[in-house]
């Protein structure tokens, strides 16, 4: 007689919305190094230099823009491509050990772009050597690489031949790119170069895969692939699976955990939140609505603010010669309660951010009128 299988355990959308807070430190700060809560983060989205910045004074106790700066300046932390092809922040030892698992997916990213279309018959390994010994000669903004490359492919686009560097090898951006407080044109080299260390030889999916759960868990197999940009994950997950825990949600979708993962009461208080440009919070599932509604899901590309745990106003901060403003759009009607506490941890927010400033005021505006529709992205 087969035996018959257990029910899972149903995890609600609130439930599983304090569970994702509770990991990644937004019911409560943690006291840690910022070293350490982007490697528990598994890297941090840094398209806008600053962002990661905000993200690390949401999260921990007492942070201070100098401790990042410093690991970046240090070479203990670095920006490049890696989860869906876009800027992340990691630490050293993570760009080693992640860039591995992510090389296949950014060459076939190549293939298909309108890059690698304009470079047919190029041979892409001779481009690589090339600039790799340009890079390391000494780091380059794109569009220097482009025009030197051009010289020995005349008559290819000379943007193309520079993205080839920017899919096939670990590049990094280094300072004063990513530095508060500075701002310079994104100058490159290899990772390899930068760090002095090599690539990791022997890169683990299950690893990845353990620590995303940690950082963002319980998750389907479809989160852990959206947030990555990695497909074929189901094998790695299965052979996890000994190892782990298992739930449902609402919709009946397997839900898989690490065996630790906290799992606070679904009632438990959250407070506001504000979350810089692109976080991978928001970003980090298949299905995002365990934090923000469907029809604000264009919000992500500016500052949001999180309101009983989920996204429920945007924020923007202007700075003037001795000013900061932090302007707060809620899109939805907030209690007296939650605009008090909203403009309270405004306030610590704009002396943040604009801590040189001897004046500091937080405005609420009216409720949006309409979701914000798609940004008219750059080409």
């Amino acid at each position: 007689m087969t035996p018959t299988r257990r029910s899972a355990t149903v995890l609600t959308q609130r439930a599983l919305n304090r569970a994702l807070l509770a990991r990644q430190h937004l019911l409560r700060r943690r006291t840690g190094s910022a070293a350490e809560e982007i490697e528990h983060l598994v890297g941090m989205q840094a398209q806008v230099p600053n962002s990661p910045y905000v993200g690390l004074w949401t999260r921990l106790d007492a942070f201070q823009p100098d401790e990042l700066a410093d690991l970046i300046t240090k070479r203990r932390a670095v920006r490049l491509g890696l989860m869906r092809n876009t800027i992340h922040l990691v630490t050293a030892r993570d760009c080693l050990a992640l860039y591995p698992l992510f090389h296949a997916v950014l060459g076939r990213t190549l293939t298909a772009s309108h890059f690698g279309r304009n470079l047919v018959g190029v041979d892409m390994s001779a481009v690589v050597a090339e600039a790799r010994a340009l890079l390391q000669e000494k780091p380059r903004t794109f569009s220097e690489l482009g025009k030197l490359l051009q010289q020995r492919w005349p008559g290819r686009d000379p943007t193309s031949l520079a993205y080839v560097i920017r899919h096939l090898v670990p590049i990094v951006q280094v300072p004063p790119r990513g530095i508060w407080g500075k701002s310079a044109q994104p100058t490159w080299t290899s990772a390899e170069h930068w760090l002095g260390r090599p690539l990791a030889t022997r890169p683990s999916a299950e690893k990845l895969v353990m620590r995303y759960l940690a950082a963002f868990g319980p998750a389907t197999v479809a989160d852990v692939s959206s947030w990555s940009g990695l497909t074929g994950l189901r094998d790695a997950v299965e052979r996890l699976r000994p190892k782990l825990r298992t739930f449902q949600d609402e919709r009946g979708r397997e839900l898989f955990d690490i065996p630790d993962g906290p799992l606070p009461d679904p009632d438990t208080p959250a407070p506001p939140r504000f979350l810089p440009e692109y976080d991978n919070l928001l970003i980090g599932h298949h299905d995002r609505t365990r934090v923000i509604d469907h029809a604000y899901r264009y919000v992500i590309f500016t500052g949001t603010v999180l309101v009983d745990g989920v996204v429920q106003a945007t924020w923007n901060i202007k700075r003037g010669r001795d000013s900061g403003t932090l302007t707060i759009e809620p899109l939805r009607r907030l209690s007296k309660a939650d605009r008090l506490a909203v403009s309270e941890e405004g306030e610590r927010l704009v002396k943040f951010v604009a801590s040189e400033a001897t004046q500091h005021d937080v405005r609420i505006t009216a409720v949006a009128t309409s979701p914000p529709q798609a940004p008219q992205l750059r080409r």
